[in-house]
């Protein structure tokens, strides 16, 4: 029988830690390594459709930066220091040889920097298959559905390219069977979260997470499974913390060490946008009919929203926000927004006018993925949790 004590959240924990910190992505080459002709396709952090590369036979690799622990050199030539430090911390990946068993890049429509560094990527590796997944802005499943739909289907071949092998519909659907499994055991653990965060710290939430970016799906799930079974059989005790919602983290990743200065301040994270690729669907996608319609459909019409996809209901601005903030009991937000971010900067504003009007408390900072100093952060969020205990008239 399985341990599901409570020692082996923290042995899941460390072992994803130690995935998080190797920069050198050897649980994908030994993945790689394991069986001739196996493809590895990298993609970075914000959308991309999963199953099309699990369908291919290929390993789906999230590139998230080189957070905290690279030092960048080579990147800083071929990016201006006024733009935010992921797509220079993965130019130093690529050039450093981190990523030299990578056999294709995926680079998602999350602003003007990451669509340069696509065409930058193909001008630097160009023995490296890469393309730009371009997404749709109308959700009209007529236009903006077709343009996708379309989109999807030369993926699919550019795939096939690569794994040299077709991707068939039948290996699509039971790609999306298995992701559909994967979210849905994302969502079990943040309900689990948000009921008893002091039994699911976000920073472990936030490792197992990044885990599922370097591991494969199947083994991914397992470990999922593991630790909400062992998260549920815990008795840590319980502080009276503030619960916060955590905005504008959809791509640039912050420092773990920022998730645990928030925890250690006061707060208890109920809601994040964390790593949202690995639950961008709200809901099962279909795993009947036409599975290039069902992935567009998904995206589509049900989907999370954040700053970097286009919302044409200028209305709705933040009620996604102020929606989990109600769903997740939480008391506050804090928005730590990357440094240069346009589109999570451009929209912080406008989110905060939606929580002001609905009597929200907020408090925003910035960061970079090489933050060092964490205090000035901790101090602030320790405030912030103070002032909703002592204003919130509970």
């Amino acid at each position: 029988m399985e341990d599901t004590s409570p020692s082996k959240t923290a042995e899941i924990a460390a072992r994803c830690e130690e995935i998080f910190t190797d920069l050198d992505f050897n649980a994908a080459r030994k993945w790689k390594a394991g069986k001739p002709g196996r493809k590895v396709i990298g993609f970075m952090p914000f959308y991309v459709p999963r199953e099309l590369i699990h369908a291919a036979g290929a390993l789906p690799l999230g590139i998230l930066g080189g957070g905290d622990q690279l030092e960048v050199i080579h990147g800083d030539a071929y990016f201006q220091s006024y733009i935010c430090r992921i797509p220079r911390s993965t130019v130093e990946l690529g050039i450093s040889g981190r990523l030299d068993f990578v056999d294709g890049m995926l680079f998602p429509s999350i602003c003007d920097v990451i669509r340069n560094l696509s065409g930058m990527w193909k001008l630097m590796f160009p023995r490296v298959a890469a393309r730009y997944v371009d997404l749709p802005q109308n959700f009209d499943g007529e236009v903006g559905g077709e343009f996708y739909r379309s989109g999807l289907q030369e993926l699919r071949h550019w795939l096939a390219d690569i794994a040299s092998h077709p991707v068939t519909d039948e290996a699509i659907r039971a790609s999306v069977a298995v992701y559909n499994k994967s979210r849905a055991l994302i969502r079990e653990l943040y309900a689990l979260r948000a009921a008893e965060p002091w039994n699911v710290p976000s920073a472990e939430v936030y490792l197992l997470l990044r885990a599922g970016l370097v591991l494969p799906v199947e083994e991914h799930n397992e470990l999922v499974r593991t630790y909400i079974d062992a998260a549920r059989s815990r008795d840590r005790p319980f502080k009276d913390n503030s619960r916060v919602v955590v905005s504008g983290v959809f791509c640039e990743q912050p420092p773990l060490n920022l998730i645990k200065s928030i925890e250690l301040s006061g707060c208890y994270i109920v809601g994040d946008d964390f790593m949202l690729v690995t639950r961008w669907e709200k809901s099962d996608t279909a795993e009947d009919g036409d599975p290039i319609a069902a992935l567009a459909s998904a995206y589509l019409h049900n989907s999370l929203s954040t700053s970097a996809k286009y919302e044409p209901d200028a209305a709705r601005k933040g009620a996604y926000l102020i929606e989990s903030v109600r769903k997740n009991r939480a008391e506050g937000v804090i928005f730590a927004m990357p440094s240069f971010c346009d589109p999570a900067l451009l929209e912080r504003p406008m989110l905060q006018n939606a929580l002001k009007a609905a009597g929200i408390p907020f408090i925003a900072f910035k960061y970079a993925e090489n933050s060092g100093q964490m205090q000035p952060i901790r101090e602030q969020a320790g405030t912030f949790a103070d002032s909703i205990k002592l204003w919130s008239g509970e």
